[in-house]
């Protein structure tokens, strides 16, 4: 069913409440989903994006109840991921004839994934138009590693609609369809975590595409993402936390991460959160253990934080699989200016403290000298070290030093 968006844009994609899981595993789903396509109605008709390949039969079928495919004149493709282009082979095989517009790279990624058909592309950069009629024309931006390489958007004239693919999206159901209609905590509890877990990698560059945006002198009335709630009140808000997220956001938060065998390394972790409380009371706190949370939560809540301890016991003279992984995708997302700090419980060779700080310096982490080491379960002489540690992190002497 097709959903009026503005003028003669309507937006003809794929609402996914079921959803459970993104990019294979990697990214949690906990509102629902949605992979929006938009079709435009001038006197060309242009279709920008499709949505998932599972549903890409659905897709073609509820096109076909709005609209003559025969009459469909361009193809827009602003991102090659199955997520955007799945439908484009059942698409395709009914109008192959059909230009479709799209980056360099797009070709690649296209052909890459779906084989080489003959398709019609039409390569496009920044600055390239196609006029649709009525005075209105498509104005291509290339939006390179946010968060593919081939990733670009598409400005409509006259109706001033910037079709953002990824960027400004979420992974969020909205029935209702725009910002205004949905419920506001959910909706920015999820565009942060979008932003955190897929474009903070890429947040230097994004810095620099909201310049160049901003230098463009585009009227954006409506900001038309790919995924979630569409931008129609206020819709320079979201452009605007952007620019605040990708400058080494922080609040006055530190957050406690760990995983524990027999429970020692989680009563230093919940001691390290009474002593930032102690010392600090106007600062968050939040602890987490790490294998029985959800990881897309927990970088969320990383990339808020000025400041994280992270503990492990001595496992195998190492550090515990639930935490090895985890530190691995806290480096995939190359987060900036936040201390951190390491902790940990061992019987015997006691090696994890020294391989959780070199970690997560490799991780992007200033970590701090003061550490917490405790040989067999933490008693008063172990907890005595934790005020050093807090006060490490908060960037002060600790209690009776200064």
């Amino acid at each position: 069913m097709r959903k009026h968006v503005k003028g003669n844009v309507s937006w003809v994609g794929y609402i996914d409440w079921e959803l459970e899981s993104f990019h294979g595993d990697d990214y949690s789903i906990m509102n629902g989903s949605s992979q929006n396509a938009y079709l435009i109605e001038e006197e060309k008709t242009v279709l920008v994006d499709t949505v998932w390949t599972p549903h890409r039969f659905d897709f073609v079928e509820n096109l076909k109840r709005e609209i003559d495919l025969d009459k469909i004149d361009f193809i827009i493709a602003n991102h090659g991921e199955c997520d955007h282009s799945g439908a484009l082979t059942a698409l395709m095989a009914k109008i192959p004839e059909t230009p479709i517009y799209c980056t360099a790279n797009a070709v690649k990624s296209l052909e890459g994934q779906y084989g080489k058909r003959g398709w019609n592309f039409n390569v496009v950069k920044t600055g390239d138009s196609l006029e649709i009629g009525g005075g209105k024309k498509l104005v291509f931006v290339e939006m390179r590693m946010l968060h593919w390489p081939d990733s670009m958007a598409a400005y409509m004239t006259g109706d001033n609609i910037l079709f953002s693919n990824d960027a400004f999206g979420q992974h969020f159901a909205v029935e209702e369809l725009f910002n205004d209609k949905a419920d506001q905590c959910l909706l920015y509890k999820e565009a942060l975590k979008y932003f955190v877990n897929i474009l903070n990698p890429f947040a230097p560059m994004l810095t620099k595409k909201l310049s160049e945006l901003g230098g463009m002198n585009l009227d954006i009335d409506i900001i038309a993402p790919s995924h979630g709630a569409i931008w129609r009140e206020n819709p320079m808000q979201i452009v605007e936390k952007y620019a605040l997220w990708a400058n080494a956001y922080q609040e006055n938060q530190i957050t406690v991460f760990y995983d524990t065998m027999w429970e020692g390394t989680a009563k230093i972790a919940h001691r390290i959160a009474e002593e930032i409380s102690r010392q600090s009371p106007e600062t968050v706190v939040k602890v987490f253990n790490i294998a029985k949370s959800d990881k897309n939560e927990t970088m969320t809540e990383v990339f808020k934080s000025k400041a994280i301890a992270v503990g492990s016991p001595t496992v195998g003279n190492s550090i515990l699989s639930s935490v090895a992984g985890w530190i691995e995708f806290l480096k995939q997302l190359k987060f900036k200016n936040k201390k951190a700090a390491a902790f940990g419980c061992y019987g015997w060779s006691g090696e994890s403290v020294k391989i959780l700080a070199q970690l997560l310096k490799d991780a992007g982490f200033s970590v701090i000298d003061e550490s917490i080491r405790s040989l067999w379960n933490p008693n008063d002489e172990v907890f005595a070290q934790v005020p050093a540690l807090v006060a490490g992190l908060l960037g002060a002497s600790a209690p009776g030093e200064a």
